[in-house]
């Protein structure tokens, strides 16, 4: 490997203090890595290369197991390393490249970093083993493969059906903790299978989630369609704050030019519902805060607080990990007095206390336009309206803004496009009600942060996505649909809008095994700060670890984290009071949708008439289908890709039986 521009490359030497041994046998694997003729199609047998640079146990050495299983996956990524630099070996990120092709073999070969040693973990193995396995049910054996189409039975419906538009029955089943009358599978079992599936791996995700998943009421077993999952939003995505109109400097560029008296009764109405929700029992009995000082704050009673914040965000971080854990099942009152959230009410007093003080003169003695206008041409009084703005968008992103973070077809219906028809039909009115009923209860944080139970907004104004390739997205791409198709009005439309581009950064590209040595290496290195994957210390636990990991080899972690994927950020405005109601300025949202519409057969009728028949009708598509067969031997697109290695215990063709298709 060569490199073409020295300005580009990272300098990832092992930090000083390192053993002369292993900064040599670092050094050994680099120079076998730069000199290598790599194949981009082909994984990097880590093993494999540690032994050949002779780097021994690992274990041991928890710095040369950090970088180098962090090296090997950077490389595999097709970052460019070079020994040639005389203060140590260096890396450059992967170019980006016009070839689309070229493109999503990149994307595929980082996800599958992840996918493929997790189908290769025997849990998993035998999840999937176990599903494929006949199992008896009301007398009849069935098996996950019921739940697939066989695609040369749907081929030759859609040609002689007298009424092709009656040959697939699409429906939504939101996946709880029931189990699937004509099978007998939970419906968890039954999403997570298809999940596997996945060019990305299967993981949990934090927050907020709902599964589902779209199935045919037109074969015997209901077959499964595709799936869909509704999950906490990334807490920031510019290209989606922006198109909003909710980000800071926009909503405030807003405001300067058409102040209202509503705008600044709801900035002052915020100051109060934050002192409202903020337990100070303890602050109080403990005299870190004064009853007078909620009513005139003072810089002494502020940095006190801060302090007091400060103190007790050490303290969380000593405390035994057993006991953090305990915080989640404690009522509410120990969860609110528990050392985090002790931390987070005094930092979040102490923030709405200086608010308070800065912004009175402004909104007194009532809140009124003339007193906004001259709050915005206060440097001071603007720093505190920009923090009350973050504060309200963070408060309602993760409560009336939700993420489509899994959405697709499987095989045969993908041949449709009904990857569309799931992408509508996860924003459609049932979902919209599923989602607010299964969480109109007390929130985790915002209850743990007031020590009694404290209900957020979930009904969902906008849902935004991504693409998984940046070259486009044929399944969202002119996603659009007559908002009456939904309960709308007839004058409206509802659709799949791309709102910008976004190189993001994460950990997409790091395996399993190197985030685990990255975190053995901070805590080795005695890192102050603990990342406990438990709600209430902060968003993306992974990214936080890699991160301490990173710092601990002293490596550029801003830059390793950047995994030089360009991907679309799409959004569906679901209201038509999008801004106001997503801050929490109007109280209701004004639904572009009737959320009361329970039935989604229209969505489907829209779908088929739309997409589904103009491709039923070509014969490359057709015969597309016809290639996934139930019968022995199965070769079926919707069935888990498990790899295929000579230690693998794979199922017998014994094992399966032909699928009732008829």
């Amino acid at each position: 490997m060569t490199a073409a521009d020295d300005s580009t490359f990272l300098n990832i030497s092992l930090p000083t203090g390192t053993p002369k041994a292993e900064r040599v046998a670092f050094l050994r694997l680099c120079t076998a890595l730069a000199t290598a003729s790599l194949d981009p199609a082909d994984a990097i047998d880590r093993n494999l290369w540690f032994a050949e640079a002779g780097l021994g146990d690992l274990y041991n050495k928890p710095t040369l197991a950090a970088a180098a299983n962090t090296l090997i996956d950077l490389v595999e990524q097709g970052w460019t390393l070079s020994t040639a630099y005389k203060h140590g070996p260096l890396l450059a990120p992967p170019p980006s490249n016009a070839d689309p092709v070229v493109e999503k073999a990149r994307v595929r070969r980082q996800e599958h970093l992840r996918r493929d040693p997790q189908l290769r973990k025997a849990s998993v193995r035998r999840f999937v083993e176990g599903m494929e396995k006949p199992r008896e049910f009301k007398g009849k054996l069935v098996t996950v493969f019921n739940l697939m189409r066989d695609g040369r039975e749907l081929a030759d419906s859609l040609t002689t059906a007298p009424d092709p538009g009656s040959v697939i029955r699409p429906y939504i089943q939101i996946v709880d903790g029931s189990r699937c009358e004509r099978t007998g599978y939970l419906l968890h079992d039954i999403w997570r299978y298809f999940r596997h599936t996945w060019s990305n791996a299967y993981s949990t995700v934090p927050g907020r989630s709902m599964p589902i998943l779209i199935r045919d009421a037109a074969t015997p077993h209901h077959a499964v369609i595709g799936l869909a999952a509704i999950s906490s939003p990334v807490v920031q995505i510019a290209e989606r704050d922006e198109w909003i109109g909710w980000g800071t400097d926009t909503f405030l560029e807003e405001v300067r030019k058409a102040p209202s008296d509503e705008i600044a009764a709801w900035l002052a109405g915020r100051i109060d519902a934050q002192l409202g929700e903020i337990y100070l029992e303890d602050l109080l009995a403990d005299n870190v805060l004064q009853p007078t000082d909620l009513h005139h704050p003072t810089n002494e009673a502020i940095a006190m607080l801060r302090a007091d914040a400060e103190r007790h965000r050490q303290k969380h971080h000593r405390t035994p990990l057993s006991e953090v854990r305990q915080i989640e099942q404690d009522p509410w009152v120990q969860r609110a007095t528990s050392h985090l959230f002790r931390s987070k009410r005094a930092a979040m007093l102490a923030d709405t206390l200086e608010a308070s003080r800065t912004l009175r003169p402004f909104f007194s003695p009532k809140p009124a336009a003339d007193g906004l206008c001259q709050a915005l041409s206060d440097t001071k009084a603007k720093v505190q309206l920009r923090r009350l703005i973050r504060r309200a968008r963070g408060e309602r992103v993760g409560t009336v803004i939700a993420d489509l973070t899994v959405c697709g077809a499987v095989a045969p219906y993908n041949a449709l496009a009904a990857g569309k028809l799931v992408g509508a039909l996860a924003v459609s009115p049932k979902v919209i009600a599923a989602y607010r009923a299964k969480y109109s209860r007390p929130s985790d944080i915002a209850s743990s942060m007031a020590g009694r139970p404290i209900e957020r907004e979930s009904r969902l104004s906008f849902i935004s996505t991504t693409s998984l390739y940046g070259s486009g997205s044929s399944q969202y791409n002119r996603l659009r649909w007559p908002a009456a198709v939904m309960g709308g009005p007839n004058d409206k439309w509802i659709s799949f809008t791309e709102l910008g581009r976004s190189r993001s950064f994460g950990t997409s590209h790091f395996t399993d095994e190197t985030v685990d040595a990255l975190v053995r290496l901070s805590r080795v290195k005695g890192a102050v700060v603990r990342v406990n994957s438990v709600f209430g210390e902060g968003v993306s636990p992974r990214l936080r670890k890699v991160r301490l990991g990173l710092a601990a080899l002293g490596w550029p972690s801003s830059e390793l984290l950047k995994h030089g994927r360009e991907r679309i950020v799409y959004g569906i405005k679901l209201v038509e009071n999008l801004r106001d109601y997503s801050l929490g300025i109007d109280p209701a949202p004004e639904y572009l949708l009737d959320p009361e519409q329970a039935d989604e057969t229209s969505v489907g009728v829209w779908w088929f008439e739309r997409w589904g028949q103009r491709r039923a009708v070509q014969p490359a598509v057709l015969e597309s289908m016809r290639r996934h067969r139930l019968v022995r031997p199965i070769s079926h697109g919707a069935r888990v890709p498990l790899p295929t290695d000579e230690t693998d215990t794979t199922p017998t063709e014994s094992m399966f039986f032909s699928a009732d298709s008829s």
